[in-house]
């Protein structure tokens, strides 16, 4: 069946109350609200920021910068997934009652959260007046930094989803599987300031996406360097494949999916 105008228009519709609905519930009886999406990062990055450069002694110039930029980034890829492995399980009620787009629940996923981290860009902005570091124009690479994040997370999405109807187990192994991610990519620490297995890691961090993503993150907000065009394909590249390979595993099991739910 073709995917009509009409069809658009329910998808976005369902989307936006999904999304409205969920940031109500998170914030459902806190008294500070969506100040949390801001004291959030703000208190996680003061304590890392002590545990690293105090207790590990981490020499990074501007470490708290350094630290917010790559911690926000990544967490925003660590809290989508997590929400969108169990979005369609979740969503087991609706899918049992009513013809739905069930593409809809992983995307609504990471769509809620990039609105939280819209918000945490707030305490990023604090950190760096703090330390008196002005943004360049080359912030305004952003959006598409993000849009390539948002192809990413949804293509991690849309496989995990699918794959954890038929294989509960997926919700676990995720949970490791994203931990181990962490300390592979340099959130905490500068690869330069691991001496002479730098070069070996260096070879390595070419096929971790998120460490590419968090350099260009740190790139425009910190080092003010504009990203070359080798790193915009690998980081565009990186987002057109996950997207693909989610959506064609999406596509394939979604069939099935309400005898399994």
């Amino acid at each position: 069946m073709a995917y009509t105008r009409e069809n658009f228009k329910k998808d976005t519709f369902i989307l936006q109350m999904l999304v409205s609905r969920d940031f109500k519930l998170k914030y459902r009886r806190s008294f500070l609200g969506v100040v949390w999406s801001i004291l959030n990062p703000l208190l996680m990055m003061m304590v890392l920021a002590f545990v690293f450069s105090h207790v590990f002694r981490f020499k990074v110039e501007n470490y708290p910068v350094y630290l917010i930029l790559g911690m926000t980034l990544f967490n925003l890829m660590t809290v989508s997934t997590n929400a969108g492995v169990m979005s369609v399980i979740n969503a087991a009620s609706l899918i049992k009652k009513i013809r739905v787009n069930k593409m809809i629940f992983p995307l609504e996923s990471v769509l809620f959260e990039l609105v939280n981290y819209a918000l945490s860009l707030v305490a990023v902005v604090l950190v760096m007046l703090f330390y008196q570091i002005v943004p360049t124009l080359n912030v305004l690479l952003l959006p598409l930094l993000l849009f390539y994040m948002l192809m990413f997370c949804v293509g991690l999405s849309l496989m995990l989803s699918a794959l954890a109807v038929f294989f509960r187990d997926i919700i676990y192994l995720w949970g490791v599987a994203v931990l181990a991610w962490t300390y592979a990519t340099p959130i905490f620490y500068s690869i330069e300031g691991l001496g002479p297995e730098a070069g070996a890691l260096i070879k390595v961090m070419m096929f971790n996406p998120m460490y590419h993503y968090v350099t260009y993150m740190r790139a425009i907000f910190l080092w003010g360097t504009t990203p070359g065009l080798k790193t915009n394909l690998v980081c565009l590249g990186a987002g057109l494949v996950s997207l693909f390979i989610g959506v064609l595993v999406f596509k394939k099991a979604e069939r099935k999916f309400i005898l399994h739910v």
